[in-house]
């Protein structure tokens, strides 16, 4: 049979992707190694955080799947950076491991046009430069119009524990051994990644006196703009803080050479991820800190392990185990599954097209840590653009291209194939200069409209988009004409002030629905910012619509920095602005680059 997409690969890219390419009318498969592995988090059993969570909640705005499978997954929920302003908070989710991919899998089986086979796939079927299907290990091709790769740490991986390194994907599943190399044959620069996790800890050997408790929020909250809480405050599972010793700090020290990235190994050639360092890594790099923090958290109600938070190594167990002893709570503590490194090829992404459509080969789509990223809120926001943007072209329409100035997601995406990466890229806050904009309360009304014209939001949700919009303007214009006579102002004006809350003016208000008095109030309280940060933005728009011909020579154009034409070539901007974003293109390229472009190709 041929299907309209294959999707390779099972994780959390894998997952949005295939659902969106079937919801959006297309015949899928989807090809995964081991389908209990689907939407497995071998890492961090959490989902969300500072950034990343905005990105669920983007994700849920566009019609994916990942925030109403964690709501419903949840053991624990927390506004992260409430007490700050609104462009930095984040939900964040202890995760369900057990019934997080359960709860995917059974969405996935019953999605119409979409099938699962369990595979694994080594190449790819390609007649002139266009994919036209896959070659599975046994050899079997399976022919369709599109790929999309969401491979994740499986291509050509291995796990490192001191000096000892095996061919293995993540908890010893198989692993792609061939893919890369196919996909070096076909043209790609493959770049090598590192990553790691942590220890998990038998519950009841932790002396939980020793740590501090941090409890969920007593809010309800979800990552979905549609679904209600289903869940109690009292009911969430606790998570527990501790700090690393100076015990651990010296058994680090003193057995450094031991560990895999420290000299254990000599043949690594992958970059970790800056953002979420080892701990030979912590100690090594911040002497001068005397602690590290760490968290005990709960991986499932399902089974006793905890997972260590911020302990990740490479160290030998028989190091790990003086490691985890020397912590407190932990001097007794059983050590269930022991930390690892693991090693895995991905492709440089400035090798890949905003639209995640590769400039090597047509219709190969990549998403997820194949493209250098890290975690599984950036993998999914790749995968559900992947498939919409798949489908888009079977239909022969535009791919949807989210600007930096609408979703984290777009920043996202930017970054990788305009900067490209040489380590796991992990999306902060401080990488969005329009972070104002991008906030977690109004990622609905920022992307919801998108979702809709493609076909992921359905009618009823579009019409309550609709409705909240209304309603967020109707509430805003009455506070202009109320007048509230003891303040000599109009509750709009008084509202501006730090100290009033729009909850001080309920006598004025009839709306009772939060998420509007929310949204209200934060549009009033930081109008002045937010009308700076949007002039900002349509001065970087001005720049996104003066498109640049695909087929331009930059080796034509005098008086180019060599740099500059190296990389101008490599990335091949869509638009001045794209390419001001590129580094090693400075200011006087870009005037060089905008004058050629005027004298030869004339805007209209």
């Amino acid at each position: 049979m041929k299907y309209d997409v294959i999707i390779v690969g099972g994780g959390h890219a894998g997952c949005e992707a295939a659902l969106a390419c079937a919801r959006m009318n297309h015949t899928t498969l989807l090809v995964t190694g081991n389908i209990e592995n689907i939407a497995t988090m071998p890492c961090n059993p959490s989902i969300g955080g500072s950034a990343k969570g905005i990105v669920v909640r983007e994700i849920d705005a566009l019609g994916g799947m990942m925030g109403k499978v964690a709501d419903k997954t949840q053991l624990q929920m927390k506004l992260l950076n409430n007490a700050k302003g609104p462009a930095v908070r984040s939900l964040r989710s202890q995760a369900d491991k057990v019934l997080y991919p359960k709860e995917m899998l059974k969405i996935l089986q019953s999605q119409e046009k979409l099938e699962i086979k369990e595979a694994m796939v080594e190449d790819l079927i390609v007649h002139q430069n266009k994919v036209k299907g896959i070659v599975l290990e046994t050899g079997e091709k399976i022919n369709c119009d599109i790929v999309i790769l969401t491979t994740g740490t499986y291509l050509k991986s291995s796990i490192m524990i001191g000096n000892t390194r095996t061919v293995s994907g993540p908890d010893g599943q198989k692993t792609a051994l061939h893919l890369s190399d196919n996909l070096k044959k076909y043209g790609f620069d493959i770049l090598r990644l590192k990553t790691g996790t942590p220890q998990r800890i038998k519950r009841d050997t932790i002396d939980f006196s020793k740590t501090r408790i941090e409890k969920g929020d007593n809010k309800l909250y979800t990552f979905s703009h549609d679904d209600e809480p289903n869940y109690k405050i009292d009911d969430q599972e606790p998570c527990h803080l501790i700090y690393t010793t100076p015990l651990t700090h010296q058994i680090i020290k003193d057995n450094l050479t031991k560990s895999s990235m420290y000299g254990g190994l000599d043949d690594i050639e992958g970059v970790g991820p800056r953002y979420c360092p080892s701990i030979e890594d912590k100690v090594t790099r911040f002497k001068d800190k005397e602690k590290h923090q760490l968290f005990l958290e709960p991986e499932s109600r399902f089974y006793d392990d905890i997972y260590l938070q911020g302990f990740s190594t490479s160290m030998p167990n028989d190091i790990q185990k003086l490691m985890v002893h020397s912590l407190p709570g932990l001097e007794n503590a059983e050590i269930l599954k022991y930390a690892y490194a693991i090693e895995y090829d991905a492709i440089y992404p400035t090798q890949i097209m905003p639209s995640l459509e590769t400039k090597i080969l047509e219709n190969l789509f990549t998403a997820g840590q194949i493209n250098g990223t890290s975690g599984y809120e950036e993998a999914a926001g790749q995968g559900l653009i992947a498939g919409i943007n798949s489908s888009l072209k079977l239909e022969g329409k535009e791919p949807l291209i989210l600007k930096r100035n609408e979703a984290y997601i777009g920043v996202l995406i930017d970054d990788l194939v305009t900067k490209g990466t040489k380590e796991p890229y992990r999306l902060l806050t401080s990488r969005a200069e329009y972070r104002l904009l991008l906030r977690d309360d109004n990622a609905d009304l920022r992307l919801r409209e998108y979702g809709y014209k493609v076909g992921l939001i359905d009618e009823d949700r579009y019409k309550k988009l609709l409705e909240k919009k209304n309603k967020i303007y109707e509430l805003k214009t009455s506070l202009k004409t109320i007048s509230v006579k003891k303040h000599h102002t109009d509750a709009y004006t008084l509202l501006k002030r730090p100290e009033i809350k729009i909850s001080d003016l309920k006598e004025y208000i009839n709306e009772s629905d939060n998420k509007i008095l929310e949204q209200v109030e934060i549009e009033v309280k930081y109008e002045g910012y937010i009308k700076k940060t949007i002039k900002e933005a349509e001065k970087m728009l001005k720049n996104e619509s003066k498109l640049i011909p695909s087929n331009l020579d930059y080796n034509k154009i005098p008086n180019l920095a060599s740099e500059a034409r190296q990389k101008l070539n490599e990335v091949r901007p869509l638009s001045i602005g794209q390419a001001i974003r590129i580094s090693g293109v400075n200011p006087s390229d870009i005037s060089i680059l905008t004058i050629y472009l005027r004298k030869n190709y004339p805007y209209d």
